[in-house]
């Protein structure tokens, strides 16, 4: 048996199709005809563009709007000038071919977006790959692979399935994905969701130990696969199939239906999103609103500092797409780890504990006052929370609630209507502000804990480094600790507490949650039905006290047991 991560929930037993792309062998070539050149890369990339935007238009008749996005903002790299003329710069001054030009610069772009700390950002460096392999397969004349034609229904090898791979390829025969490389925000993991096909992702070599025509049974949830199993097991797997579509059926019945224990304790299940494209998932899935709008993807899609009116679009979308549901988002988070080729900011360090977030907005006003003028005018549009990211001090705080006054009075000065009621809140990510959090709730409407950063900054724990991997836990009793003191603090003074980070989805987890008084949680879309079904099975008061046990024990470890023997029985 392989254990890989378990990107989208379901069993698949079937065929294997191993997808093998022809591996493409760029080599640098002295040239003399530079315009030709140009024109080559030129035309590689118009060519490309006519592909992106059929593929785009397919996957919008096919999988809605918010996957044809995915290759809205393909066509946007190909029109990103950084890049563009970078390459075209790269083939005049070196006087070498196009493909090594474009190859070169790429992969510049690739290793900027892999170093960043954010997951969902590493990620995105699959877009610029798969863009640039097709620019450069039609630069070269080599074939791209075509997974419509499909004649059976299959389970997909891949070392990864590039977003064009997935919008192409015939849903109807496929059974599953496999593939070596890959996170729960991969691309592959978030159309196999999307999909709802089952999918387990980051399995290292299964390409070189799956043959095309063997038989795979997997679990999409757990991450285990076996390859050619026994008949017992495929009729082990088959019953387990059985019982995850009826689980599916029961979690149809909870739409519609509060979120609430068995003894009345109710609790919000929000949604986090990145662009207005995900405001679709958020409704399909029932979710209550939005806990955290991660605003930096509008300018991570761009290629200038976006612009009042073009925030305030966005944000009026997601207001607007949600009517009056409670929408918090978050202001810029960017810098350091997360650098935008149009804003220049000097290498650090350490970024992780740099010029980022809150920092940079604080230092550079214009930039942030451009966000918070467009916010409060799309206001009026929806129930809008602000929230500021990364705060450590309160110093931090009460500056950025100044900024924010300063804009209302601009806005007023000009005649420019915004809503009275906002509330404004912080993220809990740094073990200051959770040591704080009692004076911190004074100033502030709501808490939204971030415990992706929290547990790395608790833990001291670079999360992307494998050899420590394991000491990045969020049972960690320490980080446990914070999380009770925070919620005790808001409640205290009398302010809401939320949950934006992982920690939020995670089946596992929420009972502890629950128990420690959380009043929001906020996660993806998808894992908004599983976790409603879950609460509307537990007692509030129960895991009061299995909550309070759980502080007083001593390692994860004990902290991971004592949860497995409570939720067996």
């Amino acid at each position: 048996m392989r254990k890989g991560t378990g990107a989208s929930p379901g069993i698949s037993i079937g065929k294997a199709l191993v997808i093998t792309h022809e591996p493409l062998n760029i080599e640098k070539k002295e040239i003399t005809n530079v315009d030709g050149q140009k024109d080559i890369l030129k035309n590689s990339i118009e060519a490309s563009k006519e592909q992106l935007t059929k593929i785009k238009e397919k996957a919008l008749r096919e999988l809605g709007e918010e996957k044809a996005a995915i290759f809205e903002a393909h066509l946007m790299i190909l029109q990103d000038p950084e890049l563009v003329d970078s390459t075209l710069g790269k083939i005049e001054s070196e006087s070498i071919n196009a493909e090594f030009a474009f190859k070169e610069v790429t992969n510049q772009f690739i290793t900027i977006f892999e170093s960043m700390d954010n997951e969902y950002m590493r990620e995105r460096a699959a877009d610029i790959r798969d863009v640039s392999e097709r620019v450069l397969r039609n630069i070269t004349g080599q074939s791209v692979v075509d997974l419509s034609v499909l004649e059976e229904e299959v389970i997909l090898i891949a070392n990864d399935l590039t977003p064009s791979d997935t919008a192409t390829m015939n849903k109807e025969k496929v059974l599953g994905f496999l593939t070596d490389i890959g996170g729960r925000t991969s691309h592959t993991a978030i159309m196999a969701r999307s999909l709802e096909i089952p999918a387990v992702v980051g399995l290292g070599n299964i390409t070189e130990e799956v043959k095309n025509g063997d038989i795979i049974a997997f679990n999409g949830e757990s991450g285990e696969v076996i390859i050619n199993p026994e008949e017992a097991t495929i009729n082990n797997m088959r019953s387990e199939k059985e019982a995850y579509e009826e689980y599916k059926r029961q979690l149809q019945e909870v739409i519609g239906k509060s979120s609430v224990t068995t003894d009345d304790k109710h609790v919000e299940l929000a949604a986090n999103i990145g662009t207005p494209n995900d405001v679709p998932g958020v409704i399909k899935n029932d979710g209550e609103g939005v806990g955290l709008y991660r605003t930096e993807f509008i300018y991570m899609n761009s290629d200038h500092l976006p612009t009042e009116d073009e925030q305030f679009k966005c944000y009026k979308e997601v207001l607007e797409g949600l009517k009056d549901k409670p929408i918090v988002i978050r202001t810029l988070d960017i810098g350091g780890d997360k650098n935008l080729p149009y804003l220049k900011i000097d290498e650090e360090m350490n970024p992780f504990l740099g010029y980022r977030a809150i920092r940079l907005c604080l230092d550079k006003v214009d930039i942030f006052k451009t966000q918070l003028r467009a916010l409060l005018r799309a206001s009026v549009y929806g129930n809008l929370k602000i929230m500021f990211p990364m705060i450590s001090s309160l110093e931090e705080l009460l500056r950025a609630k100044e900024i924010l006054e300063e804009c209302k009075v601009e806005l007023d000065s000009e005649k420019i209507g915004y809503s009275n009621n906002i509330e404004v809140g912080m993220m809990i990510e740094v073990p200051a502000a959770a040591i704080i959090s009692d004076i911190l709730a004074k100033h502030v409407d709501f808490f939204s804990i971030g415990t992706n950063d929290l547990i790395q900054y608790t833990t001291a724990v670079d999360r992307m480094n494998e050899k420590i991997h394991n000491l990045y836990n969020p049972f960690n009793p320490a980080v446990l600790r914070l999380i009770k003191m925070v919620i005790d603090n808001g409640h205290k003074n009398e302010i809401w507490v939320g949950m934006c980070g992982e920690m939020a989805g995670d089946k596992r987890m929420i009972p502890i949650l629950l128990g420690f008084g959380l009043d929001e949680f906020s996660m993806s879309a998808s894992s908004i039905l599983p976790a409603r079904n879950l609460i509307r099975s537990l007692s509030y008061s129960q895991m009061k006290d299995f909550s309070d046990k759980i502080l007083g024990m001593a390692t994860a470890q004990e902290i991971e047991s004592y949860i497995e023997e409570t939720f067996r029985k």
